[in-house]
């Protein structure tokens, strides 16, 4: 772990010199887009540039300044050295330009408003050239091909229709297909205010924005793939994955969701020591780790600081879903913080049972179940013979809710791999032998259990996947576990706390919230589901570095775990299950 984070002095003006280069870019947006909406400001701005004033960033004062301003403030945030580049280049040469613009019209020596120019530009300058370490962040190599090739498609697309629109609504007679092609070329690749030259061409207001704003997209696309970062594809390697298995039988039994980081759509940094690893994907622009590190807790601090080390090299956001208390508190030592999502529940089997009062409507439910004929089979994935599996595997992808698979955290995102032969399977019949539903579950540690899968014929009794929850804890000496984690309950302690006499308004209002949402989403459900077992309550967290990364954050979250599917990009994998509630 690293020792002591407070900046060294050159560190500290290095990054104060960039935070001035990202806020004079900010500044510039605004102005931009205050003149794009104002129009006095606006031809003040014109009138400066035609000779007196003029300065990077405030070319036009319009949407097209503004949003490349804008967009430069955001990559230099991300300290992406392509950014840097691009700007130390610009910069430069209005500098050189400003330079012969004096030395020809001695005259323009005498304009202050050229020596305001001249000043914001050499404190843009001078900031970009102070805090050159800090953008170091890379960008993916085939990034200029990909803004070519953008350039040239989107250019030609936007050109055509343009074309198209302006021969359609043109008024003036006289003009030719090429004459109406360059007018819309000019107003697609060009700054040029109006087409004024072209006098054979009349078009209504409407069309020349419709170009621009196709013009603005075509730019804004173009910068995007010129500096968008690595997308990180490196997926688990068969060596990789052997390294993880190791730590797992060594500590696996620090973390219920161990076993999940052997999903073969992540990717792994061990630690020097090679003692410890984080598992993580890329999604967005976001490096999402999952759980706890694996391996020693020692050894976790040299694991994350190469992860956030590489983070920081490709402009990656670093966030981490589902992290315990421990793993979390690790975390926030290196600077990032938590907020909790909801608790895993946890049965422990030498306390479970299903005498009292509290546990009256499980037992009647388990007895219901029990005397409608359904068994259960309880079975390691590697004493399971070929051709049951591929049969249990065709019913569960049959039984999938949706076409959609989900799960990254706390999924293992495959069934039936001869590497999980660990694994537990349980198999649900009914009284006339017909499968009727299938849990599976990862090993915990050398102990324990962690629910994967979750699967179940639609027409069959509800209860259904309780009684086999209960059987499963009834025969926990004979498989050889001593707890299994159930599901992940989010926001379990709003909907706990919520319900109860004297909570606040606030409480009751985000429960209101919450509950109205679990009409779509199994919220409420999850928590109802796993309470019912009356489990230990372990809180789960996600770890961020800044509050205004949350959503970005969250829409990686969700494409992760396969709530947000991107239609255009093929599944990697034919088998990625979630994790449903418990459904009673």
């Amino acid at each position: 772990m690293s020792s002591d984070r407070t900046p060294s002095r050159p560190d500290a003006w290095r990054r104060r010199a960039a935070a001035v280069a990202v806020w004079y870019l900010r500044i510039a947006a605004v102005l931009n887009l205050l003149g794009a909406v104002s129009a006095p400001f606006r031809s003040q701005v014109t009138r400066h540039n035609t000779g007196d004033f003029f300065t990077p960033y405030l070319l036009t004062a319009g949407f097209t300044s503004g949003a490349l301003a804008l967009f430069m403030a955001i990559m230099l945030r991300r300290r992406k050295r392509a950014a840097w580049l691009f700007n130390m280049v610009l910069v430069t040469l209005y500098l050189l330009l400003v330079a012969l613009f004096m030395a020809v019209y001695p005259e323009a020596k005498d304009l202050w408003f050229n020596w305001i120019s001249l000043l914001l530009t050499l404190l843009l300058l001078l900031a970009l050239w102070l805090g050159r370490r800090e953008f170091q962040a890379k960008g993916d190599r085939s990034n200029p091909w990909l803004a070519l090739g953008a350039l040239i498609g989107g250019g030609a697309v936007a050109v055509l229709l343009g074309t198209a629109l302006v021969s359609v609504t043109n008024t003036a007679g006289g003009s030719t297909l090429w004459n109406r092609a360059g007018y819309t070329v000019m107003r697609v690749y060009t700054l040029a205010p109006s087409g004024s030259q072209y006098r054979d061409i009349r078009t209504p207001h409407w069309v020349d924005i419709a170009i621009n704003v196709m013009s603005v997209l075509i730019f804004l696309l173009v910068l995007y793939a010129l500096f968008r970062a690595p997308k990180g594809k490196e997926y688990l390697a068969p060596q990789d994955e052997a390294r993880l298995r190791e730590l797992l039988e060594r500590n696996g039994e620090r973390d219920s969701l161990g076993y999940f980081a052997l999903r073969r759509d992540k990717s792994v940094l061990f630690s020097p020591s090679g003692k410890a690893a984080v598992v993580y994907r890329v999604v967005g622009g976001v490096s999402l780790a999952s759980g706890d590190p694996i391996g020693d807790v020692e050894a976790w601090p040299g694991a994350i600081d190469l992860w956030l080390e590489q983070a920081r090299e490709h402009a990656w956001l670093p966030a981490v879903m589902g992290a315990s208390e421990e793993g979390g508190t690790v975390y926030a030592r290196h600077g990032l913080n938590a907020l909790e999502l909801g608790d895993e529940a946890i049965v422990e089997v030498s306390e479970f049972t299903l005498e009292g009062r509290a546990m009256r409507n499980v037992r009647q439910a388990h007895k219901k179940v029990g005397r409608a004929g359904y068994t259960v089979r309880v079975r390691r994935h590697a004493d399971i013979p070929d051709d049951e599996m591929d049969t249990l595997l065709q019913r569960a992808d049959h039984w999938r809710d949706g076409e959609t698979e989900r799960g990254f955290s706390m999924a293992l995102g495959r069934l039936g791999d001869p590497d999980d032969g660990q694994c537990v399977m349980l198999e649900c019949h009914d009284g006339e032998g017909e499968l009727r539903a299938l849990l599976s579950f990862v090993p915990w540690g050398k102990d324990g259990l962690s629910l994967d899968l979750m699967r179940r014929d639609r027409e069959s009794d509800n209860g259904l996947l309780e009684f086999m929850v209960i059987e499963l804890l009834g025969q926990a000496e004979a498989v050889g576990f001593e707890r299994v984690s159930l599901n992940f309950a989010m926001f379990r302690a709003v909907f706990e706390r919520g319900s109860k006499l004297g909570a606040g308004p606030v409480l009751r209002l985000w429960r209101s919230v919450l509950v109205f949402f679990s009409r779509w989403w199994q919220i409420e459900s999850l928590y109802r589901a796993n309470a019912k077992y009356r489990p230990i309550w372990e809180p789960r967290y996600l770890l961020f570095e800044r509050s205004g990364d949350l959503l970005r954050i969250g829409i990686a979250s969700a494409r992760a775990e396969g709530f947000i599917t991107a239609p255009s990009l093929p599944s990697l994998f034919k088998r990625r299950h979630r994790r449903p509630a418990l459904e009673g």
